[in-house]
This record gives C-alpha cells, structure tokens and sequence, in this order.
C-alpha cells in the first residue's frame, strides 16, 4: 500500500521525555511516546516531529508494525530530504572509512546503521561483493533508489539482500523479497573471499550470520595474533575461526576450535586452507572438535592451554536474559581460566547488548578473583572503528585480556 500523493504530510508530536531523548540526538522513537499523530502513516513514509510549540523536532523513517516506530534520519533545524541528502549522507559514511584499511584490508563495514545516519541498515563489503542488510521494513519502498545509489557509488560486482528474521515474513508477502536474494549481479556459487590483514577468508553471504562473517572482531584477531606465539591456543565457540587463523599466523604451534556446528567447523577448516601458503598457518596444528561448549570447558580441565578465547555468541537477546547471561559469562570465565597454564592469557568477549561493558567486565574479573591466581588486566576492548556505535543501544562489543599466573599460596 502506498500512500496517496495529496495525502498531508504525517505529523507527529510526541512526549515531553521524547522530546528531550530526541533532542539529545537519540535515534529512536517508539509507539508509546507518540502523543499526537495526523494520519495512518505507511512503512518508509517520512515522519516529520513537532514539539510542543509546533516548531520541527526531527524526521525519520515510519515503521507501522513495529514498537519502534519512528528511526531518525536528522533532528535539529529543518532540512529537505531528497536525492541530494541521500547521496551526502551515503558519502559521509564511506568518506569515514577511507583511511582506516589498507589493500591487505577488503572485508569491512561500509554503513553502521543508526551510527552512521543510516537507522536500521547495514552495509559489509567482502571484496567486490556488497551486503546490505534491513532490521526494518521501512526500507522497502526505498531499496531500488537505496541500490541505485551504491551501484553507481561504489559499482560492486554484485549486491546481496539480507534481512533481519522478524521482517522477512513482510518482505515476502508485500514487497516480494527474499532473505539472500542478489539484488543484482550473479549469484555466488558458494562462499565468496576476501581479505582480511592479509589472510583470506570465506563468507557465507547468502546464508550465514549476520551478513556473512563478524567483521566486528577484527581488533581483537589482531591482538590475539600478537599473543599467540609459542603458544597452545583454545578457541571456545569458533565459528569459521577468525581467531584462530590468527593466531597461528602470530605462530601458535597448535590452535584447537570448539564449536557446536559443524557447518561453522568445516568453514573453520576451509579458512585454513585458504592461507597454507603462510609458513606460520601451514607449520601450527590445527584441531576442529564439535561439542556443546559449556559441557566441554566444564569436564576437561585436565588440558592446559597457553591463551583461551571466549567469544560467544548473544548471551542476552533481551533484557530479561541480562541476569542469567551475567551468570553464564561468569561460568564461561571460570572454567576457562581453570584450563589456563602458567602466564596463560584469557580473551573474553560479549556481544550481548543487554549486558553493558561494565557488568561484563566485572563478571570476568569477579571469576578470575574467585579462581585463587594472581593475574594482570592487560586491557580492554569495545568498537572497532568502522562499527562506530554513537547511543549506548548500539554499544554491544566488548572484550578483556587478563594474564594469570599461578595459584596464590594458602594461608
């Protein structure tokens, strides 16, 4: 349904608490803090807000099926929003990223949703192909002139459709669109490549998690691979093995992956053969074991290793899970840092956004306390540079390096 071109502007006006959160620059309007509202609106229909005295608030996109209801795409003084803002805003975000990556660096974040002006689209790059991703169906109406615009920006060989699960039911239905399809160039056969600081990787973009592989723990396999030499690595929920190509790369003598599938366990193996040609990736061991985790890391304490990796997946989807997940992470800490050798190193990481970088932090530390070993924070991690996060509901990664050494003496 689209809405006729007569019909009057949609005007809202809305709390005086929302009024403040957007004049703050937040990015989200929901259905209750709607308090005036002219007319039905339609999904991606420019919602203009007005504040008490009748004077522009802020403009975003309208999303009639969901709680949130409105996503901003600018607050302040009036501003038109036509082909000519879509393009500065689409070229600001790729400006951002023009100096973070080098030619060993083809896989990265182009459009970070909210954070870049963009609310509820995402944009990946893995080489010559692109993936745009929608968290909304007010994007719909607007995808051909959205393609339109990075086919001719940024003229990739082929552009891939993923779309949040809550949404695909309505893209199907109404705007006939498909999770996985290729908005245009040729279907992959498989899993496309690119590189990452020089190794090569697999991502599964017409099927895989997020928009094919977690581009967002780049820094953190970077630091991981300056750790890893000489050493024994554990990689605990692994997926496709991003740490652990690194770390061997870095020279591990052997990197063993834990995971629950075994479709990202052979996406593991792949990835390894991908970079043999790397003396150091051909030299370290490599072992794949399919498990339940939490089962594992809990019955084979007797194995030691040099440097553990605790990276899993959304321990809390809603704040609901927040208590327990704090919980899991602190199991998840403890039975790591049991499994550590002397001046072994543990590398947590959550990214639940529901359980803030403080409570996760002190999670790891509360467990690495009660473990009886003297240990040193080597640091902390959040955002990589082109997943900038601006509101604190984008801020999900994070990540803490603690070295242990031996068990405090008793008495």
């Amino acid at each position: 349904m689209t809405t006729p071109s007569n019909a009057p502007r949609l005007r809202l006006r809305v709390t005086a608490t929302a009024e403040t959160i957007l004049r703050g620059g937040h990015p989200w309007l929901f259905a209750e803090s709607i308090r005036e509202q002219n007319r039905d609106g339609q999904a991606g229909e420019l919602a203009v807000i007005f504040d008490r005295n009748d004077k522009f608030l802020a403009v975003g996109l309208y999303d009639p099926g969901s709680p949130l209801r409105v996503r901003m795409l600018h607050a302040g003084k009036p501003v038109t929003i036509d082909a000519v803002w879509w393009h500065e805003n689409f070229s600001k975000a790729i400006r951002r990223r023009a100096s973070l990556f080098d030619a060993r660096t083809n896989g990265l974040r182009l459009i970070n949703g909210e954070s870049d002006g963009w609310p509820g689209l995402v944009l990946d790059r893995y080489g010559p192909t692109l993936v745009v991703k929608l968290y909304t169906t007010a994007w719909f109406p607007r995808l051909d002139e959205i393609t339109g615009l990075i086919r001719a920006e940024l003229q990739p060989e082929r552009l891939v459709l993923r779309l949040s699960r809550n949404i695909q039911k309505v893209a199907q239905e109404q705007f006939h669109l498909t999770d996985g399809q290729v908005l245009f160039g040729e279907k992959p056969e498989g899993c496309v490549t690119f590189l990452e600081t020089g190794l090569r990787f697999e991502a599964d973009v017409l099927r895989g998690q997020k928009t094919g592989f977690f581009l967002d723990q780049r820094e953190n396999r970077r630091l991981v691979e300056s750790l890893a030499r000489g050493c024994d690595v554990l990689n605990a929920f692994s997926f496709s093995g991003g740490f652990s190509l690194y770390a061997a790369r870095g020279g591990a003598k052997s990197v063993t992956d834990l995971d629950i599938s075994t479709h990202a366990l052979q996406s593991a193996r792949r990835n390894f053969a991908l970079s043999q040609s790397d003396p150091n990736v051909a030299a370290c061991r490599h072992e794949t074991v399919q498990t339940d985790v939490f089962d594992w890391l809990g019955k084979d304490a007797a194995r030691k290793f040099d440097l553990v990796i605790l990276d899993p997946p959304s321990l809390a989807k809603r704040e609901a899970e927040r208590i327990r997940a704090m919980a899991a992470y602190g199991r998840l800490a403890s039975d790591g840092i049991q499994l550590l050798s002397r001046g072994g190193v543990l590398v947590a990481a959550s990214c639940s956004a529901h359980v803030s970088a403080p409570e996760f932090f002190e999670a790891v530390r509360s467990a690495a306390r009660a473990a009886g070993r003297t240990f040193e924070e080597l640091r902390t991690t959040g955002h990589p540079p082109d997943h900038p996060a601006t509101f604190a509901e984008a801020q999900y990664l994070k990540c803490v390096y603690l070295r242990f050494d031996e068990p405090m003496p008793r008495g």
